[in-house]
């Protein structure tokens, strides 16, 4: 038998990485479910592929955006939906044949679901424009160039004179480079919520968070629905959409939901490219391949999301599958379009995170140069097939050794690193606030496991584990082929998130980490083995409701612990029969409220012809990008604050000819250098809380003061 021939049986290993059986015919409900739910990735992939040359170029401007960016999305649009199948393989058998069909309610549900989680993250969702942490720095950055077009950001030295020279330009997550100042993130999400700065200001780019979170929910339905069944959707959808960590990226400007339309949705063109004609699998599989890709250019964690599709490609290659070239090919035109800006526009965050690159860089190449050594030996004689049983129960095991790991690991280790001495002084006041024992080195790494508890219950991993463990058998025997690659990059993902998440742990913050794949990858694993468990029933006979109540208790199992953490469901003493419901939650409560209306009060209170010297560190690491960029006057920041230094910088500002303006947390900190002071901000808010050891259950008071002077002469 030759090896085209070996690798194209069904019990094949590659097999198992790439075909299966034919697919149904389409139906209208399918089609139209497919095509809306790799709709945003579609667009998302037109803006950014738009965007990134016109801001290397200085040219991101709202013209040349829609005259780029429109065919760009037209094109995709209509070559991306056009081989989007009506009906996928059903990945179970089916009780009936008309089963196979998708039914117009689970279309209807899925798209209720993200429009329902949409319309509740928009009541609810925040102002960060004040740079606390990273959703106002995404912002700032966004701002930025919808304003100018360009990057890096001047810093206007000429404002200041000849006194520049004792001032400094940098602040939170803006780094000061030479003469210039350089955001800190990646690219990508700055330059869609420059489109919502372009439309209706700082107001609109905020509004944009809650869209995305509600298009991720509607692309991770349509991913439950290829893989596990159109029925499945709604749960799957519904889970992911009342957990916390879902919300909580969606009411402030995250990269995580814009990551996951791109991650969910380059999944779904794969698994779409194998029920495609021969010109519909290459192009559906290199949209798929570019959609991983791009992952890189909005988080650069999406490199190691995306590090499984490289031995899954071997996988195709040694199948002689038409989807290996053009889903490489997409892949590193994503990778590299992630990798210029990174290293063009965003090089001193990477130096700055250059300890925890350098062993991802190694594992990279190690898996490259593993995966083309594997394709040259085996060209000949492609891939074994798995015989027996022992390879695919031992990796089924592993499964549960793996979640038992992660499990009993806070009874075995305790996390400690090397921090610089803010984040310590940062994680020592939330461990007194959590009445926790000082320990600033401690990262609360080992119950990472434990927050997926919080967030979507013991029973989604129980069930996860069970789906990643039958799967990994189906996939090694070629029964679950659209299975191969979700599964891969699901453990990959999971497994390297959960042993080392690499941010402070303080909750919700630390959620975030497994917004992309891990409550995806948990609860995607836990839809299909509840479809499995009540497809097992049904094959043994089992009548329709035993089998539709089992559907119904592990619907239940999913459902209930997400919401009782999200919206703090419980019970008190009290009331007519001596118990009575009760809520504690922070889903109905905004945060950072209020801020754009006190930016706006203080940008009108400082001078248009003004330099802005900020004589607070706490102040000037939070708001100097805010006036660069908002207020659009020149502005440093002063360290060391000494009378004559203060004066040295006025003078310098009046030879400019431009007003010396002064900024700081309190009058008695202006008073010194003369001229009158007034408070031009005021703010009280709700924060985040920051606890370490449990779920979010309440926020923190946030208040910001700022006073302002023009010092006499």
């Amino acid at each position: 038998m030759s090896a085209g021939a070996k690798t194209a049986t069904a019990g094949s290993p590659a097999a198992g990485a790439a075909g299966g059986g034919v697919a149904e015919p389409a139906d209208a409900a399918g089609r139209l479910f497919g095509r809306l739910t790799v709709l945003p990735a579609l667009l998302v992939m037109a803006w950014l592929l738009a965007g990134l040359p016109l801001l290397l170029l200085g040219l991101f401007t709202p013209v040349l955006m829609l005259v780029l960016s429109v065919p760009l999305a037209a094109v995709l649009v209509a070559v991306g939906l056009r081989w989007i199948p009506g009906r996928w393989r059903s990945p179970l058998p089916l009780r009936k044949p008309e089963h196979a069909r998708t039914p117009w309610w689970a279309v209807v549900a899925v798209v209720a679901i993200a429009v329902a989680f949409g319309v509740d993250q928009m009541i609810y969702h925040s102002q960060q424009i004040i740079v606390m942490r990273d959703p106002a720095s995404y912002l700032q950055f966004g701002n930025w160039i919808a304003h100018h077009g360009s990057l890096p950001i001047p810093q206007d030295r000429a404002a200041f004179s000849g006194s520049h020279h004792v001032l400094s330009f940098g602040s939170f997550a803006f780094y000061q480079v030479g003469g210039t100042v350089v955001p800190q993130f990646m690219a990508g999400l700055p330059m869609i919520l420059a489109g919502g700065f372009w439309m209706g200001g700082v107001g609109a780019a905020a509004a944009l968070a809650p869209v995305l979170g509600a298009l991720a929910v509607l692309t991770f339905g349509g991913l439950v629905a290829r893989l596990v069944g159109p029925r499945w959707a709604p749960l799957g959808a519904l889970v992911l959409a009342i957990s916390m960590p879902e919300q909580f990226t969606s009411r402030s400007t995250y990269s995580e939901p814009v990551v996951q339309i791109l991650f969910l949705g380059g999944l779904c063109f794969v698994i779409d490219s194998f029920d495609a004609d021969k010109i519909g699998t290459r192009v559906t599989a290199a949209l798929g391949g570019l959609a991983l890709g791009l992952t890189l250019l909005v988080r650069i964690d999406g490199a190691s999301d995306m590090l499984p599709v490289i031995p899954y490609c071997g996988l195709l290659l040694l199948g002689r599958r038409r989807q290996a070239v053009p889903l490489l090919a997409g892949l590193v035109v994503g990778a590299v379009y992630g990798g210029v800006d990174g290293l063009v526009l965003s090089r001193p965050y990477l130096t700055s995170i250059k300890s925890s690159l350098e062993p991802f860089v190694l594992v990279a190449v190690a898996v490259v140069m593993l995966t083309v050594v594997a394709v040259l030996a085996l060209w000949q004689r492609g891939l074994p097939e798995v015989r027996g049983r022992w390879l695919p129960n031992a990796v089924a095991v592993l499964a549960f050794v793996v979640t038992i790991g992660f499990a009993i690991r806070p009874h075995f280790q305790t996390v400690h690193g090397q921090m610089t001495k803010t984040t310590q002084d940062v994680i020592a006041s939330f461990q007194r606030a959590d009445h926790l024992a000082v320990d600033p080195t401690r990262l609360y790494y080992e119950i990472s496991l434990h927050w997926v508890f919080w967030y979507i219950g013991v029973p989604a991993v129980v069930l996860g584990t069970l789906g990643a463990a039958v799967l990994s058998r189906r996939c090694l025997w070629g029964r679950a082929p659209m299975w191969t690659l979700a599964l891969m990059t699901f453990a990959w993902t999971i497994v390297t998130a959960l042993y080392q998440p690499a941010i402070t742990p303080d909750q919700p913050w630390a959620s975030r980490r497994l917004v992309p794949a891990v409550l995806p990858g948990f609860i995607l694993l836990a839809v299909w083995a509840s479809s499995w468990l009540v497809g097992q029933l049904r094959q043994r006979g089992f009548d329709r409701v035993t089998c539709g109540g089992l559907g119904a208790v592990c619907a239940a199992a999913l459902v209930l612990p997400a919401a009782i953490t999200t919206y703090g469901l419980g019970i008190a003493r009290g009331g007519p029969l001596g118990i009575k419901p009760t809520t504690v939650s922070v889903a109905f409560t905004t945060t950072y409220s209020g801020e754009i209306t006190a930016i706006s009060g203080m940008c009108a209170a400082i001078p248009r012809n003004a330099s802005v010297v900020i004589v607070d560190d706490p102040i000037a690491d939070h708001l100097a990008e805010v006036v660069r960029g908002m207020c659009d006057v020149p502005v440093a920041r002063l360290s060391r604050v000494r009378l004559p230094a203060v004066q040295q910088v006025v003078r310098g500002i009046r030879q400019a000819g431009r007003r010396p303006v002064l900024l700081a947390a309190a009058r008695s900190q202006l008073t010194p250098y003369g001229g009158p002071t007034r408070q031009v901000m005021a703010l009280r808010s709700r924060q985040d809380e920051h606890t370490l050891t449990t779920p979010p259950r309440a926020t923190w008071k946030l208040t910001f003061s700022v006073w302002m002077s023009e010092p006499s002469r």
